[in-house]
């Protein structure tokens, strides 16, 4: 088969999919109302202090009315799904097909699946008004980078982006003090748009000070729109 061919054949029918993944997960999403999303290790166990920690964050902020969005996976992301579910709060899982590592968990009361990294990607963002970072590896990083570029360049909200773990983080924020902000590849203060805490009732004030100073539900900004 030639690669015309093959692109007639195939490509228009994979953008209906792209299509329909949207469409679905905009549809859900768009009933939950405020929410945050925390990112973090799928490796995490249960009895890691960073695993107690993202419960007990999700639990304080679905005690606050805020649902928690996760990647709805094991780890760090079933932590922070157990946290608001056991506080009876929406817990929603974007889970993403993978071939070995992910599988969904069951305490995501509010389950969407996706076959596209980015049409996932675009989820967190567009319904979230803060972004807790828990350790985690390479999906994690990808995550923050994409997210705290998408607010250094205006294109959504300064929405509260909170490192969560100082001993886990502090390597990095040194390295890009030393290497990226003084070899000018960043501009001074925008590492200020990154908070670190080792204190679960610090993240849950930052997010619920943000929520206070924008507004009701119904005036909070909008990623995307």
């Amino acid at each position: 088969m030639s690669d015309d061919n093959h692109f007639i054949r195939e490509d228009p029918w994979r953008i209906f999919r792209i299509m329909s993944e949207f469409v679905d997960s905009f549809q859900t999403m768009s009933q939950v109302g405020p929410a945050v999303t925390i990112f973090g290790s799928a490796r995490t166990k249960p009895a890691d202090k960073y695993y107690r920690a993202a419960q007990e964050i999700a639990k304080g902020l679905a005690k606050h009315n805020l649902a928690v969005v996760t990647g709805g996976g094991p780890g760090i992301m079933e932590a922070a799904n157990k946290g608001a579910s056991h506080a009876s709060g929406k817990s929603v899982g974007l889970n993403i097909e993978l071939p070995h590592e992910q599988s969904g968990n069951r305490f995501a009361n509010v389950p969407i699946h996706f076959h596209y990294f980015f049409a996932r990607k675009v989820c967190f963002v567009k319904y979230s008004l803060g972004f807790v970072y828990m350790p985690g590896g390479f999906g994690t990083l990808d995550e923050l980078f994409e997210v705290l570029t998408l607010v250094q360049t205006q294109r959504i909200p300064q929405f509260p982006l909170i490192l969560f773990g100082r001993e886990h983080w502090k390597g990095l924020l040194a390295w890009m003090k030393s290497r990226l902000e003084k070899d000018g590849h960043i501009s001074p203060g925008d590492l200020g748009l990154l908070k670190i805490t080792d204190d679960v009732a610090e993240v849950i004030e930052i997010i619920r000070d943000y929520e206070r100073r924008v507004g009701p539900p119904g005036s909070l900004p909008v990623a995307f729109a």
